[in-house]
């Protein structure tokens, strides 16, 4: 076994890398840019390389300066984590001329596979149903336009080198396809050091659906399950759950032993991912092939028990697999949430900035496992897992560099409701700050009727939330429970503030019992009667709540007792009550006395300034190019410019129609958050 491997990734996928390595007793090389000088990957390695300013075309890309850091560190294999260098030949070729040991597929299977156009004719050669489209290389947006119109649209436009949503476009018009083409080769230049296109069929209402395959040297094969990834932006996974709630055992096992006949008729040998589009009748389309670990693999870990970093790792060293198909129990169900650093109340754009509270909720093991990597039996029912797979640290920085994920949260239980109801207080537990996150969206789709029917497709999001996520309004029952809690805790805190030194002498404060709680524009007018187990919560209605808590004033986050329910609130201070964020809610919540509220009826309401004449940059990014000139009239829809950050291109387009009076920035310019862009008369 390999005495040293080198991590040519960064973030939450090395660290992953480092622990299985770790438990191998495997010594670790990590590689880091300028802007990961401080990164929590670079902190658990046992030796760092510095290789390059942040850009990762000038850095985690470059071939020489990775094998560079091979050669001064002595690592004998290397494990590429997903992107970046995972799926490039040249650099699998490379590291075989120096011999070392890529951790992934043969270099054929990676150009065959790997390689989005070739993968389809070989699935097609194969007698493998693909969807249709065009697999050839296209020149320019003018040969992109006509080829979508023979297919018909709608098309997807796709970087033929690309993954994780980058350099991908939807067009449902000639002018979607001329704009998407440029934009995805944009992107997939930029992350991918390869701008090929290819254009293919978007099948609506379609859900996605991939088989984890593992193989050997040996000419073993065997596949691991399914996971189903149907609630996607962007074309970028969101949500992932293993197995699937729309298979059924036939048809995974149909899909399962199509994706390890497709491995295995290119040598493929390690971890693989065969991608499928499922209809609403379960007839299955091979999509594509990852030849890498993929992002979501942790919940197929969670429902086998098998460590996938751990089978690449030995697979790479040469060892046949010690598992077989029979071998292979789906115990339960696991779902994986992706935490991103992006604003859901800005149409998810990315945000950066310092962490300035990261608390991840405790993780929790399943039950233990073989040597061999499987549940010693099923895990005990009720037992719930928590794991969470992270790159970031309290206090570290988001960076505009890179993808935007801070960390993927996964549960385990016994049946999927149980996974869900795990992940629900998983979300309500993670504390985040300092950043826009997704966190209340998560929670928000935890608690979705279609998510928990299970009948998503990967049109889910753009369904659902049309017009972008805003927020959730909480039933009354929940309203009641946080109102009951909020009162409690307010009591707390002012009895906390009658005991403050330096006090008057001779006057002392009364704390009242009688409170009107202000939220989500209901009043609660309550009386709080304490007593030294917690507090009783009367409504004016004649009903009552029982709260007991251990929260004290300043906690973040407060685990209630309500009635026969637990709770768990984020809370923040705010100016005569509380900021209370629940299952996907942000609250403002307020504790008056009855004059109080009487009083703060009579304010007037704050007025936002008037923006409807400016185009503002909605996130941290780049200028990549202006489309208009001031003194140009613009349309409605019409493209304004096209903003990068985090790897992906943003065109912001033009709300009404317009005169551009000024425009106050330029191409390679970097913006701030609300910085404008441009002016209209």
């Amino acid at each position: 076994m390999f005495e040293k491997i080198l991590i040519a990734n960064r973030g939450e996928i090395a660290c992953r890398v480092i622990k299985t390595a770790r438990k191998m007793g495997i010594k670790t090389v990590a590689i880091y840019s300028d802007a990961d000088k401080q990164s929590l990957h670079v902190k658990m390695s046992d030796e760092a390389v510095h290789i390059g300013p942040p850009p990762a075309n000038q850095s985690y890309i470059v071939i020489d300066k990775v094998m560079e850091a091979i050669r001064a560190t002595g690592a004998q294999a290397v494990h590429p984590g997903y992107g970046f260098l995972s799926e490039n030949a040249k650099f699998a070729e490379a590291l075989s001329a120096k011999g070392v040991a890529f951790v992934g597929p043969p270099v054929n299977a990676i150009e065959s596979m790997g390689d989005k156009i070739t993968s389809k004719k070989i699935a097609q050669e194969a007698g493998v149903s693909t969807v249709p489209g065009y697999m050839g290389l296209i020149a320019d947006a003018d040969e992109a336009v006509k080829i979508s119109n023979e297919i018909g649209y709608p098309v997807m436009i796709k970087a033929s080198a690309g993954g994780g949503g980058k350099g991908m476009r939807i067009a449902w018009s000639d002018e979607e396809a001329r704009e998407g083409f440029q934009s995805s080769k944009n992107e997939a230049a930029n992350s991918f050091g390869d701008d090929r296109i290819f254009i293919e069929k978007f099948v609506t209402q379609p859900r996605h659906i991939e088989i984890q395959v593992l193989c050997d040297a040996h000419g073993n094969g065997i596949y691991l399950g399914e996971r189903e990834c149907s609630i996607q932006r962007r074309n970028q996974k969101v949500v992932e759950e293993a197995p699937s709630p729309f298979l059924d055992e036939s048809t995974r096992r149909a899909m399962g032993e199509q994706a390890v006949a497709l491995a295995k008729a290119v040598g493929y040998a390690s971890a693989g991912t065969v991608e499928f589009i499922v209809d609403g009748n379960k007839n299955f389309y091979f999509l594509e092939m990852n030849t890498r670990l993929q992002v979501e693999h942790p919940v197929t870990e969670l429902i086998t028990g098998v460590d996938l970093v751990e089978q690449m790792i030995r697979i790479a060293g040469g060892e046949p697999l010690s598992i077989n198909q029979n071998d292979v129990k789906l115990n339960g169900w696991a779902i994986e949430n992706r935490l991103y650093a992006e604003d859901p109340y800005r149409g998810f754009l990315p945000s950066i900035g310092r962490l300035t509270r990261y608390r991840p909720p405790a993780e929790v093991a399943a039950g233990p496992l073989h040597d061999s990597g499987k549940w010693q039996g099923d895990a005990p029912a009720g037992n719930l897992a928590v794991r969470n797979d992270t790159g970031v640290f309290e206090g570290g920085e988001i960076s505009m560099y890179y993808d935007p994920m801070i960390a993927k949260l996964c549960t385990w239980g016994p049946t999927r409701d149980a996974a869900i109801a795990a992940m629900r207080d998983a979300l309500d537990g993670f504390e985040v700050e300092g950043i826009g996150h997704n966190l209340p969206f998560l929670s928000a789709v935890m608690d979705h009727p279609i998510f928990i029917a299970g009948t998503m497709t990967t049109a889910f999001i753009e369904e659902q939330y049309p017009e972008g996520f805003v927020g959730v309004e909480l039933p009354t029952e929940d309203l009641r429970k946080i109102a009951a809690a909020s009162a409690a805790m307010h009591r707390v805190a002012e009895i906390r503030r009658t005991r403050v030194s330096g006090r008057m002498d001779n006057h002392e404060r009364k704390v009242g019992s009688d409170w009107v709680v202000t939220l989500q524009g209901e009043d609660f007018n309550v009386t709080v009667d304490a007593d030294r187990d917690g507090a009783t919560v009367r409504f004016d209605d004649g009903s009552d709540l029982r709260i007991a808590s251990d929260w004290t004033p300043g906690d973040q986050l407060a685990r209630l007792s309500v009635g026969d329910d637990s709770l768990m609130l984020k809370v923040g201070k705010i100016s005569g009550g509380f900021r209370i964020r629940s299952r996907g809610a942000d609250l403002k919540v307020h504790v008056r006395t009855q004059r109080q509220a009487e009083l703060a009826k009579l304010m007037p309401e704050k007025v936002a300034p008037d923006t409807s004449k400016l185009l503002l940059c909605p996130m941290p990014g780049l200028v990549v190019k202006l489309e208009v000139e001031v003194g140009d009239e613009v349309q409605e829809g019409q493209s304004l410019c096209t903003i990068e950050a985090m790897k992906m291109e943003n065109i912001l387009r033009a709300e009404r129609k317009g005169v551009v009076s000024a425009i106050n920035a330029a191409a390679g310019d970097s913006l701030a958050v609300d910085e404008v862009i441009m002016e209209f008369e």
